[in-house]
């Protein structure tokens, strides 16, 4: 029927979307003996056999105290900012939606037409314990997805006025801070 064909073609869409996005990287890795033919070629440093040699015996840390410089510590030891965590977050939020989406059409497809909606029912008809963070889990990402998406548009909008250092900051904690709200609002419903 035309709505099983839009169902699987949306489901499809969505997959080749993820994979697109999560393969791109090994993609182009797999391209680069390629490009070099394609790109002019650059100057290089030809070192003497002898310096090759010296170079390879020194370890980081000794060439490093050569140059005076300091070694730079693991990343780990570094704090995100709020405002990278909560763009970090949007990021998340936007493949766990196409996730679900994925999940849903898949029930679909092999259960049968209705089947999403009786789990769905299924899920809701639980129980408090185990409804509320089913609400939540497609809840939470729904809106702080779409609040993330307002939040851009209006820094890309108003860009003199909202991209400080402190307005940026405090748009993040509003996003989380109403996402949550929200998110807790609709578990009511």
């Amino acid at each position: 029927s035309k709505s099983t064909a839009a169902l699987v073609l949306s489901s499809f869409l969505v997959l080749c979307c993820t994979f697109n996005m999560l393969l791109s990287n090994r993609m182009s890795r797999c391209m680069r003996p390629f490009y070099h033919r394609l790109a002019p070629a650059r100057s290089m440093t030809i070192l003497s056999k002898k310096s090759g040699e010296e170079y390879k015996k020194q370890n980081y840390s000794e060439r490093m105290n050569k140059t005076g410089r300091p070694v730079s510590p693991h990343v780990t030891i570094y704090a995100f900012p709020v405002t990278a965590l909560t763009s970090i977050t949007v990021r998340v939020t936007g493949m766990a939606m196409s996730v679900g989406c994925f999940g849903l059409g898949a029930v679909e497809l092999v259960g049968g037409s209705g089947t999403a909606a009786a789990t769905m029912e299924m899920i809701g008809n639980s129980g408090v314990l185990v409804s509320a963070p089913a609400k939540f889990c497609v809840a939470f990402p729904l809106v702080y997805h779409y609040l993330g998406a307002v939040r851009h548009f209006v820094w890309d909008k108003y860009p003199d006025s909202t991209l400080t250092t402190d307005h940026a900051k405090m748009a993040s904690y509003g996003l989380v801070g109403s996402s949550l709200a929200v998110s807790g609002v609709m578990l009511l419903l």
